[in-house]
Order: structure tokens, then C-alpha cells, then sequence
């Protein structure tokens, strides 16, 4: 296949909110209690709620910046691409990159809607009323902007299992087929996916055939191994966050009693997977008899294949291994605007470290199986195939800069600290 003919879809990519996040979908009651966003005397941009202040991270927006200028430093809008929190030069960002689809990601309110779930505990109906309305903007605004480019992606009522139930159906009757949820929910303090307390939202989502995202750093911690250790180890590790969720899933009795309930594991690569199945199938093996574990008629290998979707960014281990794992489950991903991103070379990437694959394997994870497992159908909408490739969204986007700039900004490490601090969090 020649690269112009791909078409690609992105299952994992990320949106600045707006200043308006909150302006045509919240009832007037509530518009004054809303977050707001505000520029500090520094420079930098803050979403301000209920006496906290929550900046746009700079290492998550970084797209069209070279990496000698990444950090977690807090940043403004106007230091940011465009693309990052403006829809319309979203998918002038896609085109130039030649991606069809995307599926995108919260920042501020946090990847499962963290936000809304504390600001619940206080004030049950002011967090439903954020929760719905910033969902309303997410599907109609956002995503029905353009149709058949987003891949609409819903926050859950993390607080209450029955009204995240709720919030699933409503988001779904609205074409919302992906709807987040933590990687580790016990961090967040809530009981566990070993628990029947979630029974009401995986019954809802399985029985709606919307599938479950759990993205990196939706526990909001990360690994980290040492108060000394150096922020590397902790990028570094980050994908690890991923590998626990895995392990919880497969021996967790909720992928047993919703057999046909799908979950994402969102940016957290497949290299991994390999081995990973190896060991479950030997652990079950092994200790089953004494650890009371009861697969029924399935392995754990094929509970993982069966009913867990996995994706990666850069991943040439993985793409040599795929025969390995479940090749239908396997998607991809860009990450635009954060750093791990590949954009506006995307397709470069592709082709690189899958050269070798066949074209039918090739179409599955590149857009293939995203649009099957998230019920995605862009060729009816924008007419055909032949309209949705990379060389055909690249000729869209003739003129438009996607050069590297400088911006003259130089790290000061303080974000850097933040993180750190949010890892080592009990």
C-alpha cells in the first residue's frame, strides 16, 4: 500500500477545552458557579472553580513545538497551537496530517471526569449539570461540528454507578458510543472493579454496546519508584499504569459477568501484551486451584483477546509481535496535541515501522477495527473511501503551516514538580 492510500484513525487524541466550554449547554442557573477560565498577571491561562485554580499543563498541548521547548510548565492559549482548543483548525491540523477520525480526550475536567465527580460531593446537582453539559458540548459542538471526523468520547457520574448508567444511555441516544472510566477507580476512592458496585454502568455499556476507555492517568497518580528518583523514571513507567489495569480486568469478575462489555486501554501500547498473555495463562495454570479462579470455558489470554482493545502511537515492537495477540483488537492512535505525538508526520510513522505488514492487516489497525469496535462509519458520511485517504485529506490542507516553531520559552521545571507530587499521592 502506498502511503497516500492509507487512512488513518486516531482512537486517542486530546482537546483544550474552549473558553465557552460551558456557555450553550448549561442551565443559566448554574453558569455563574462554573469553572472560568482567566489569565493570570503572569501570562498564563487558569480554569478557576470553587477557589482552586487548574492550568493547561504544558507538555499536553506542545503540538508544532520543537522538543527542546517541552515541559509541564503551566501555559497560555496564545502559546498553543490552535488546533489544540479550536475545532475548525482541529481538522485543518487532521487533514495536513492525513488522519480521518479522532477520539478525543478531556484535559481540564481530567480524563473521567474527575472534576465533576468532587464537585458531586459537595453539589450533587451543580456536578450532574457540569457532567451533562460539558458531554452536550463534547458531542454536538465538538464533534458535530464536522460530521463523521470525531469519534465522540462521553465523561461518566463517577460518583453514583445508577446515574452513570444514566448518563450512558442519554450520551448514547445522542450517537456517543465511547464513554471513559478509570484505570484504577481505588485511587480515586471508590470501591474496586472486583466490587458489584459498577454492576449498573458495565451492565448499561455492554448492553448498549458502548465501549469503556481507560486512559493513562485516569487514576489521576503515576508510577513512580522513589521521592529522589528523576522524572524519567516516571515517563518511563507511565505506560505501566496501563499494563495493572490490564491485570485487574482479566482476573476481575466484572469481564466474567459482562462478557461482551469491550475496554480500552488508552496510550498504553501493545509491546507489552505479549508476554503479558503468556504470564496470565501460566498464573491461571499454576495457582487457579488455590486461588479460587474460575475462567469457565475461556483462558485468561482469551478473556484479554476477547474483550479488551488496545492501541498504540509508535510501537514497532508491537507491530512485529501482533501475531501474538488478538490483531482484531489492535488500533491506533496520535495523541495530538500532547508530546508523545507523531503529528503532522503521522503517516511518515505508519509506514515506517509497518513497511512489511499486508494490506488487510494493515487496514485493521489503522482504521479497520476502530471503526467496527466503536461503530464509526466516516465513508457513509463523507462519500467514500476514496475521500478519507491520507493523500486525499493532505490535498485538503494544501497551504496550511504545519512547520516547527520555536516559540523562545524556556522550562522552569515547576510543572515538572507538580507531577511528581500528584505520583507520590497516597
Amino acid at each position: 500500500m502506498r502511503m497516500e492510500d492509507l487512512v488513518l484513525v486516531s482512537v486517542d487524541d486530546h482537546v483544550v477545552e474552549p473558553r465557552d466550554v460551558f456557555e450553550r449547554h448549561l442551565a443559566s442557573q448554574f453558569k455563574d458557579a462554573a469553572p472560568k477560565l482567566v489569565r493570570k498577571d503572569s501570562g498564563i491561562d487558569v480554569w478557576q472553580f470553587q477557589g482552586q485554580e487548574m492550568p493547561n499543563i504544558g507538555l499536553n498541548a506542545v503540538a508544532g513545538r520543537p522538543p527542546e521547548e517541552y515541559a509541564m510548565d503551566p501555559t497560555s492559549f496564545d502559546q498553543m497551537r490552535s488546533g489544540c482548543y479550536d475545532v475548525h483548525d482541529r481538522v485543518k491540523d487532521m487533514n495536513a496530517n492525513g488522519v480521518l477520525g479522532s477520539m478525543c480526550f478531556p484535559s481540564f475536567p481530567q480524563f473521567t471526569g474527575q472534576l465533576f465527580a468532587r464537585t458531586a460531593m459537595k453539589d450533587p446537582e451543580l456536578g450532574l449539570a457540569l457532567l451533562q453539559s460539558y458531554n452536550d458540548w463534547h458531542i454536538e459542538e465538538w464533534c458535530g461540528a464536522y460530521p463523521g471526523r470525531f469519534i465522540p468520547l462521553a465523561l461518566p457520574a463517577l460518583w453514583d454507578p445508577e446515574l452513570a448508567a444514566a448518563e450512558a444511555r442519554r450520551v448514547h441516544a445522542k450517537g456517543c458510543n465511547a464513554i471513559t472510566f478509570s484505570e484504577n477507580v481505588t485511587k480515586l476512592g471508590y470501591p474496586s472493579i472486583h466490587s458489584e458496585h459498577w454492576d449498573p454502568f458495565f451492565a448499561a455499556c455492554e448492553e448498549l454496546g458502548m465501549v469503556v476507555a481507560l486512559h493513562i492517568g485516569s487514576s489521576s497518580q503515576m508510577v513512580i519508584t522513589a521521592d529522589d528518583a528523576p522524572m524519567d523514571v516516571l515517563i518511563t513507567l507511565t505506560p505501566i499504569n496501563i499494563v495493572q489495569a490490564a491485570a485487574d480486568l482479566v482476573w476481575s469478575r466484572t469481564l466474567k459477568k459482562f462478557p461482551h462489555l469491550k475496554v480500552a486501554l488508552s496510550e498504553g501500547g501493545t509491546g507489552w501484551i505479549p508476554y503479558f498473555r503468556e504470564r496470565i495463562d501460566y498464573t491461571y495454570d499454576r495457582h487457579r486451584f488455590w486461588t479460587g479462579q474460575d475462567m469457565g470455558d475461556r483462558t485468561p489470554s482469551q478473556v484479554f483477546d476477547e474483550q479488551i482493545i488496545v492501541c498504540f502511537i509508535d510501537d514497532p515492537v508491537g507491530v512485529e509481535m501482533r501475531h501474538k495477540m488478538n490483531i482484531d483488537m489492535v488500533t491506533w492512535e496520535c495523541d495530538y496535541p500532547h508530546s508523545d505525538s507523531t503529528w503532522p508526520q503521522s503517516p511518515e510513522f505508519v509506514m515506517k515501522q509497518m513497511a512489511d505488514v499486508p494490506d488487510d492487516e494493515l487496514n485493521k489497525i489503522t482504521h479497520g477495527n476502530a471503526m467496527r469496535l466503536f461503530n464509526y462509519d466516516p465513508f457513509s458520511v463523507l462519500g467514500g473511501r476514496d475521500k478519507c485517504t491520507v493523500g486525499a485529506l493532505r490535498a485538503q490542507a494544501e497551504g496550511w503551516d504545519v512547520s516547527i516553531k520555536a516559540q523562545g520559552i524556556k522550562a522552569s521545571g515547576t510543572g515538572a514538580m507538580d507531577l511528581l507530587n500528584m505520583a507520590r499521592t497516597k
